[in-house]
């Protein structure tokens, strides 16, 4: 006896969906059904918190959608199915910690029997601050680097004293016509530099005498 095709409808929706705190989330749900979709078409979306608990229905579409108008929900349910092609979708705006949970789409097409509904995990996460690349080589090029360089500056001069443009230019004789250098100039200009004339067996290994050479 030959009892015709079996009825039923089969929902299917991602195990699993990963989003960030603050944005748009589409709670995906495809169906497909043994009798042709009629006005009568039904689809329900409930909730079970990650915390455990009852799932509760949220979101009912017949003909039109009837969004949440109380509850955790309101005002952030956006009906985005298309039942003519299969689609059960829903949009979940705005998405924070609370929502965590299961998220089950179920799908009634009288007379085709309710197939078991299809769930979904969501985890939302904390949104992490990001630096951008570019961010950072404009830091390091305009405020780094140059605040670098005045310090190798500084420090070269620190531990240098005759390698000062005006040290080096009283060793070459670069002198105004007016400038005398008497002995104790030239003692503490010794002293600073610990330049001497040497003798061709004896060089000071200073910074001021490997600069000048």
């Amino acid at each position: 006896l030959w009892s015709g095709p079996a009825s039923g409808i089969k929902v299917t929706a991602p195990e699993e969906i990963n989003a960030v705190q603050g944005e748009t989330v589409t709670l995906s749900c495809k169906f497909t059904s043994t009798h042709p979709l009629t006005s009568l078409i039904s689809i329900d979306w409930s909730f079970r918190p990650q915390s455990g608990g009852l799932a509760q229905v949220f979101f009912h579409f017949s003909s039109v959608s009837y969004p949440p108008e109380k509850g955790h929900f309101k005002d952030r349910v956006q009906w985005y199915g298309e039942p003519a092609r299969g689609d059960a979708s829903i949009r979940l705006l705005n998405a924070s910690l609370n929502d965590n949970g299961t998220y089950s789409c179920s799908v009634r097409n009288p007379p085709d029997f309710q197939g078991p509904p299809s769930s979904t995990v969501l985890t939302v996460s904390v949104k992490k601050s990001s630096v951008h690349f570019s961010d950072v080589a404009m830091l390091l090029f305009f405020v780094l680097l140059p605040s670098s360089l005045i310090a190798m500056v500084l420090l070269t001069r620190m531990l240098c004293p005759c390698c000062s443009p005006r040290v080096r230019g009283s060793h070459f004789g670069n002198h105004s016509p007016i400038e005398v250098i008497d002995g104790e100039e030239m003692l503490t200009y010794s002293k600073e530099c610990m330049y001497h004339h040497p003798t061709s067996a004896q060089k000071p290994a200073t910074c001021c005498g490997m600069y000048m050479e």
